[in-house]
């Protein structure tokens, strides 16, 4: 086993355990009183939606992970989300999960939710909502009510998708209840089952509010909705029978037209490269590597032989490796932090001997910033989505590079990405470090998808610098309160403050958070981006590249 590899397999099992641990929702006990009321959980409705043999590639399986331990957990954000094949086209999932605190939302629920939906919005993806749920968790419910960005964007998102003219289909398969009544409601088509119930307010509240005692068929079952309120469109038996009239009404829903690269498709080529993603990094980051290898590990061949891969200015701004290939048969262009050293040559200076200098691979430098800027404008000008492969520490820093201008050449590389109109999508194999972040498509600008892999580390800046830095206040602050520490003091301090700080780089960490829409393994990068571009070439429109003010 070569020392890239040594380190992944325990990663790799790390991941599975902990995909595992999230699967399980609300454990074993939740999962047998869901079945004792003749329901399928949230993961068996999927299951027996998607086309048989197709994959379901979830997104956000680690929304609130460690999270809420003081509610019990909320594994999975209490709802699972992705896109998965139905009546063969893609559609976007959304079905709560009853089993963790009855698919009540909390404030992550909501922000999950609300990223599945913009997704499908963004890529034009048709989407079915699979509800059961009890509506928003009260305890929380300061965090999850009121803002622009919580409960409610979940409706805004429906009517908007619903004026685009994307396809909403519900089904409500157990409760629904309060404001969350709303979003099946605003669907195209709603299939109810029996035993469920749809209400404003549930039975108890009723009475509570009014002195009126109804149960909760007639105030809100699905016999009522059918047959005398006539919100329901469809009312079936069971959560097997609405699953089948999910999948027939699918079925009939006409294909728009697909984006302009998807045209350019050709007929996939398995990668060229000899080694696997996995040969190429390390899991801890410690040893260089050719990005390039990486970029063969992952992009097709091409059909006279080698590698499908042009590599654009590639003897200039060594840094960042920009270039054309395909992907999965889609023309694509990778934008890729190298880390490797790097003996870059110099303009003449005249002075003897001074015509190189070394630069670090992982570092932005502004003739990298220069080269990237200019190919993501190749990019939108040739109608290709752009995918980033993030291993980033940042911009270079010092007097040299400040000389040279590198804030001003950063900025038109950040504005290039933010006006970019065509697909983009980042994976995060390492690093993903402070302005380097934002420089390689991070989460702020807006990435149709981003994953990240186990290897990932995503912060401000790496741990032993944060961590030092972080000290450093904390000793002035002692100092100032007239308390002077000793080196035992100092090492302990330096270890609570290294601790925090690597446990916030985990990229579990960002993947609770949604910082990253999924965790990957390196494995699995090929054919989910593939799949993510199946999703993106979903949207035929394209706005005009438009950039503003542009620095030069």
């Amino acid at each position: 086993m070569t020392k890239t590899t040594s380190a992944w397999p325990e990663a790799l099992e790390r991941l599975q355990h902990d995909r595992l641990a999230v699967h399980a929702g609300g454990g074993r006990k939740a999962t047998q009183r869901q079945h004792d009321k003749g329901r399928l959980t949230a993961r068996e409705r999927v299951a027996a939606l998607v086309d048989p043999g197709t994959p379901f590639d979830e997104l956000m399986t680690f929304a609130g992970w460690d999270m809420y331990a003081d509610a019990g957990g909320c594994p999975g954000g209490g709802v699972v989300t992705g896109i998965g094949t139905v009546a063969g086209r893609p559609w976007m999932i959304i079905a709560n999960d009853a089993t963790v605190k009855a698919g009540a939302f909390f404030p992550i629920t909501a922000k999950k939710v609300i990223r599945a939906q913009t997704i499908a919005f963004e890529n034009r993806l048709p989407v079915m909502y699979l509800v059961d749920s009890a509506g928003v968790y009260l305890p929380m419910q300061d965090e999850i009510f009121p803002d622009q960005d919580d409960f409610g964007r979940v409706f805004y998102l429906n009517a908007r998708m619903s004026a685009a003219g994307i396809p909403q289909i519900s089904a409500i398969m157990g409760n629904c209840v309060a404001g969350g009544a709303y979003l099946p409601v605003m669907s195209d088509t709603l299939v109810m089952t029996e035993g469920s119930g749809l209400y404003l307010a549930g039975p108890a509240l009723v009475r509570a509010a009014i002195g009126q005692v109804v149960d909760s068929e007639e105030l809100g079952g699905a016999g009522m909705h059918a047959a005398i309120a006539g919100t329901v469109d469809y009312r079936e038996p069971d959560d097997e029978a609405a699953l089948r009239r999910l999948r027939k009404l699918a079925d009939l829903y006409a294909r728009g037209r697909q984006a302009g690269f998807a045209g350019q498709r050709r007929a996939p080529l398995p990668p060229a490269g000899a080694r696997t993603p996995q040969d190429v990094v390390s899991v801890d980051g410690s040893a260089p590597y050719d990005v390039r290898d990486l970029v063969h590990a992952l992009t097709d061949a091409d059909p006279d032989g080698g590698s499908s891969f042009q590599e654009f200015k590639a003897e200039y701004g060594e840094t960042v490796v920009c270039g054309f290939a395909r992907l999965g048969g889609y023309p694509v262009a990778l934008v890729a932090n190298q880390r490797t050293v790097i003996r870059k040559k110099l303009k003449a200076t005249g002075v003897p001997g001074l015509n190189t200098r070394i630069e670090v691979g992982g570092v932005i430098y502004g003739d990298s910033a220069d080269k990237a800027a200019r190919f993501v404008l190749e990019a939108n000008q040739a109608g290709v989505p752009l995918v980033f492969l993030s291993d980033v520490t940042g911009f270079m820093v010092g007097r040299d590079s400040e000389h040279e201008g590198i804030i001003r050449r950063g900025a038109k590389l950040v504005n290039a990405i933010s006006n970019s109109v065509v697909p983009r999508l980042t994976v995060i194999t390492g690093g993903s470090f402070g302005a380097g972040h934002y420089a390689m498509n991070g989460k702020a600008f807006s990435p149709r998808f981003i994953f990240a892999w186990p290897s990932a580390r995503y912060a401000v800046m790496s741990g032993n610098a944060a961590a030092k830095t972080l000290l450093d206040i904390q000793l002035a602050a002692l100092k100032r309160a007239g308390h002077e520490p000793d080196d035992d003091e100092l090492q302990r301090l330096y270890g609570e403050v290294k601790a925090k700080y690597d446990s916030e780089l985990d990229p579990r960490y960002a993947a609770a958070r949604l910082w990253v829409d999924d965790l990957v393994t390196p494995a699995e990068t090929r054919d989910r981006l593939i799949r993510a571009l199946d999703a993106c070439a979903q949207n035929p429109e394209q706005d005009a590249l438009r950039l503003g003010v542009f620095q030069v």
